[in-house]
């Protein structure tokens, strides 16, 4: 029913090519995510065939060739041989381009060619290969009645920056190595080339050390905990299976019921060389020195004490200063390297409780013995110790940019996620060091999902203009990161990623002034039909048309626009869920009294997607108060509050008083922060007023004393939109807010005609 939609974003965002005597008599789209660098229409087509074949130029590139021979042959039915030498389909290496990845794809009518400056850049271009074949070429069985055409064009193509990363969190919740294995496929589609395989923390330890052999025994195997049990809640209130724990992770032990898993070293392997052939390097994380609970819980001698379990924010690290813990953590990690052949390891270093280390006599012994300051410069000497360790056996270390605090060795690499940490990346490449970009803001894959999570990771800049063309130079590239306390089953996890990994993999390969919001859109929508096939549980974009509250006066109108093509929507409005069963929307709908509606989408196979709410209230316009106010802006209060929602900021202590512009954080505001922010909002004129309000964590806004945004409760930055009929003058407002470490707090405000009016037009006043 959203035909018109999809055509008009593939007209927009598409190369159409013209057909030849040999090819279909419609014209064909190529829509390829990411965007080639430059693309030539030669016209015709190549038509795959029985009996074509696929030759590598040398026996490096085998693996490459018979990957390709899979991937064509099991929707054709037809059999590739592969060989060393020319075939129809020729796979070699050479100077494709000055950049390492990229590639020449070049299509006649009678054969194909693709040129990698190296094995990676040989995939990318199988990639673009496969995106250019009809979407059921991902069918994992025979389809009959397809032309198997390939538009005849030739792509010279190459990656922007180098890393471009994917880390999925085992540990919170377990994958098994087949459903490790397709995400690698999904990453391969959409040439990213980095997985971060986290593999243990607190929750769990995922992979098999012989030496301890306690680790997956006992620390892969736990009864349901707090995370488990959030998620079977979240199953019933979302009416989505997706939430719940699968049955194949859990086991019967003495009658208790264990949940968990692991990798042994043979499949490690398994997916280690099954990700090469796809040119992804894999990249373990074994964390420490905190997050280590699954470990140190099953050997004595990691901590500091027999004491363990959570301090104040983090969980009991391991003790530096015994060298009976840094025996262990060198043990692992002498089993994990020899398991991965790329030069980085992971060894985490973020989020380290060090109140255990202030007491603990060793740890305060090795500091005087070393010089040692202050614990932060203990855990930096923790991690030099392990770098040198790394070094020694041919790995280089990658560490969360805690690593930076107490000291940054020379080789080591930052990974920056703490967006309010923002002088982590150019203090890192100022020191000569490399980063990796992964703002948690942007590319948290985890953070729930609106209207605006692809937009904004789509117009994130990774080389920041502030820095240095040498700096620049240091920015390896960019990750995603798929942290899964609430994503415990391959379906959540799929509806999570995708299809945020296209915009991640967009931003990466592209250069910044290539890039097409516009186009991309229809190109990203043209990848759900390759999806759909791929059995891949994607999310469908936001519905569009309304608000959370959506004022009228007289009459309403609720009218949805969905992006997605082939999704039905279905809506009741006495509060219970929708099923297949509910009212169908089939257009626009007269709203004339006050009305709650609740939504939700329906892919062609039944899947459904996220339950919308909406109200529509009748109103008339408030009328304004009589206020003197003396100043322009708003107060601001800052409480000391540990809280977890708006209710008791209030009651909290008072830190401090400021006035701000707008709805914003004073710069004064430090760690634990609850704001009450009061004033008045003044109407230019009568009309329906829309409220933009972002906040990570909650925050709630009160237009006259009324709710109008509800953004209440711990969570990633999110942004509700509510309205309120106003009359002309002035309206008390009040927001509350609250978060504690790093957080954003924005409100903007729309006229009645749905422009921006900026606080600088005097419409704060206190």
């Amino acid at each position: 029913m959203y035909k018109q939609l999809i055509a008009a974003f593939s007209l927009t965002g598409a190369l159409f090519l013209g057909a030849c005597a040999s090819a279909p008599s419609e014209t064909r789209e190529i829509a390829i995510i990411p965007q080639p660098r430059e693309m030539q229409d030669k016209g015709g087509t190549f038509l795959l065939k029985e009996g074509q074949t696929i030759g590598a130029a040398d026996q490096e590139l085998m693996p490459a060739a018979n990957y390709l021979a899979g991937l064509l042959s099991k929707a054709t039915g037809y059999t590739f041989e592969t060989a060393v030498g020319e075939g129809t389909i020729s796979l070699e290496t050479g100077n494709a381009d000055a950049k390492e990845g990229g590639y020449l794809l070049d299509v006649s009518t009678k054969r194909i060619q693709i040129k990698g400056n190296n094995y990676g850049g040989v995939i990318s271009g199988i990639e673009s290969l496969r995106q250019l074949l009809p979407a059921e070429i991902e069918s994992d069985q025979v389809v009959n009645g397809v032309e198997w055409s390939v538009p005849a064009v030739t792509i010279k193509d190459a990656p922007r920056l180098q890393w471009r990363g994917l880390m999925l969190d085992v540990s919170r919740h377990f994958y098994t190595k087949e459903e490790v294995k397709e995400l690698l496929d999904m990453m391969a589609l959409y040439k990213l080339n980095k997985f971060h395989w986290h593999l243990t923390d607190d929750q769990g330890w995922r992979v098999e050390i012989k030496k301890y052999p306690l680790l997956t025994e006992k620390g892969a195997w736990r009864t349901f905990n707090s995370h488990d049990r959030q998620c079977m809640k979240l199953a019933g209130e979302n009416d989505n299976p997706d939430y719940e724990i699968p049955e194949d992770k859990l086991k019967v032990v003495e009658g208790d019921t264990l949940y968990g898993g692991f990798y042994t070293q043979e499949d490690i392997k398994e997916v280690v060389a099954y990700a090469a052939v796809r040119g992804i390097d894999v990249i373990p994380e074994i964390d420490m020195p905190g997050h280590m609970l699954a470990a140190i819980s099953n050997y004595k001698g990691v901590s500091c004490s027999d004491k363990i379990g959570w301090g104040s924010v983090f969980s009991s690290p391991v003790c530096p200063g015994k060298e009976t813990a840094l025996e262990f953590c060198q043990n692992v990690y002498s089993e994990i390297i020899p398991l991965f052949p790329y030069k980085y390891v992971h060894l985490g270093a973020d989020e380290v409780e060090k109140t255990n280390w202030k007491k603990c006599p060793d740890c305060q012994q090795r500091m005087r013995e070393n010089g040692l300051k202050t614990e932060e410069e203990l855990q930096s000497w923790f991690v030099h110790r392990m770098e040198k360790f790394f070094n020694e056996r041919g790995k280089e270390m990658i560490g969360w940019d805690e690593i930076l605090e107490g000291g940054l060795s020379p080789t080591a690499t930052i990974m920056w996620w703490r967006t309010w940490n923002p002088k982590a990346v150019p203090t890192a490449t100022a020191q000569g060091n490399h980063a990796i970009l992964s703002p948690n803001a942007n590319f948290y894959l985890d953070y729930q999902q609106d209207k605006n999570s692809i937009k904004n990771m789509y117009a994130f800049e990774p080389l920041i203009d502030t820095l240095s063309v040498a700096q620049k130079e240091r920015i390896l590239g960019l990750q995603g990161n798929v942290w899964c306390e609430w994503i415990p089953s391959r379906e959540r996890m799929q509806y999570m990623v995708m299809p945020r990994m296209l915009a991640l993999s967009e931003v990466a390969w592209v250069e910044t002034e290539a890039k097409d919001w516009e186009r991309f859109v229809g190109r990203m929508v043209a990848q759900f039909p390759r999806l759909d096939i791929m059995d891949v549980n994607y999310r469908i974009p936001d519905l569009e048309g309304f608000y959370e509250t959506n004022a009228f006066v007289g009459e309403g109108t609720l009218d949805i626009k969905c992006p997605a093509p082939d999704v039905t929507i279905r809506y009741t409005t006495d509060g219970t869920v929708p099923t297949l069963e509910s009212p169908l929307y089939e257009g626009a709908i007269k709203v004339t009294e006050t009305t709650d509606f609740t939504l939700r989408t329906f892919r062609a196979n039944g899947k459904k997607g996220d339950i919308v709410k909406t109200r529509f209230i009748k109103d008339e316009y408030a009328p304004a108060v009589e206020a003197n106010p003396s100043h322009t802006g708003l107060q601001a209060v800052w409480h000391e509050y540990t809280g977890n929602d708006c209710a008791g900021i209030d009651a909290a202590p008072v830190n401090g008083t400021y006035e701000v512009k707008e709805a914003g954080i004073p710069s004064e505001a430090k760690g634990n922060i609850g704001l009450v922010i009061t004033g008045y909002f003044n109407a230019p004129s009568d009309g329906i007023y829309t409220f933009v309000l972002l906040s990570d964590d909650g925050s709630i806004l009160k237009i006259d004393g009324e709710t109008v945004v509800d953004n209440d409760g711990p969570h990633s930055p999110r942004e509700l939109i509510g309205q309120k009929a106003l009359g002309k003058g002035m309206h008390p407002v009040e927001i509350k807010y609250f978060d504690h470490n790093g957080g954003t707090l924005r409100l903007k405000v729309l006229d009645p005609n749905g422009n921006e009016l900026p606080a600088s037009a005097g419409i704060y006043t206190y």
